[in-house]
């Protein structure tokens, strides 16, 4: 049996003792500061560039999808449908309306912020999913900068084709 005096006595810790130091000095956090801040300047304009391109991108697979809806329910339907734009141009939005009742839509796009489209006054598909008229359609989306261009045209069989440049 050991008793308690045979255990060395460790006394009262001495408050003088410095423990080791947790966390960063002020000198330390300024200069991350620094360095985030030039990080954050050097990737900022190439952050908004990547915006427009994928606004750009966004609206021109918006459009090509409505175009794919139009010819889909032309075919399906056998008989004249219209992808039209808003009143005030693509950009705005644009509907397909039913061909048996004008105040139904298959399909309703609002408006696509920060994007111009051009593109015809409509686009109508025949019964056997080709193109009406002579001259083929296609849309132009620009954005913010010359990089973010795309191109839809779509040939008199009907089947719109996208591309990564301007028309």
């Amino acid at each position: 049996m050991v008793s308690a005096m045979t255990l060395p006595f460790i006394g009262p810790q001495r408050h003088d003792q410095r423990r080791p130091a947790r966390g960063f000095t002020l000198p330390e956090l300024m200069v991350g500061l620094a360095v985030m801040g030039i990080l954050g300047a050097v990737a900022a304009p190439s952050l908004g560039k990547l915006i427009d391109i994928q606004r750009v991108r966004g609206a021109s697979t918006d459009v090509f999808t409505s175009l794919m809806r139009t010819r889909s329910e032309a075919i399906r339907l056998n008989t004249e449908v219209t992808l039209t734009p808003a009143a005030g141009g693509w950009a705005a939005g644009w509907t397909i309306p039913d061909p048996a009742n004008t105040a139904v839509f298959f399909e309703r796009h609002d408006a696509v912020a920060k994007a111009v489209i051009t593109g015809p006054a409509s686009v109508v598909y025949l019964g056997n999913g080709r193109v009406k008229g002579s001259v083929t359609p296609s849309f132009d989306f620009s954005g913010g900068g010359d990089s973010a261009r795309r191109c839809i045209k779509v040939d008199l069989s009907g089947r719109p084709v996208q591309k990564n440049s301007g028309c």
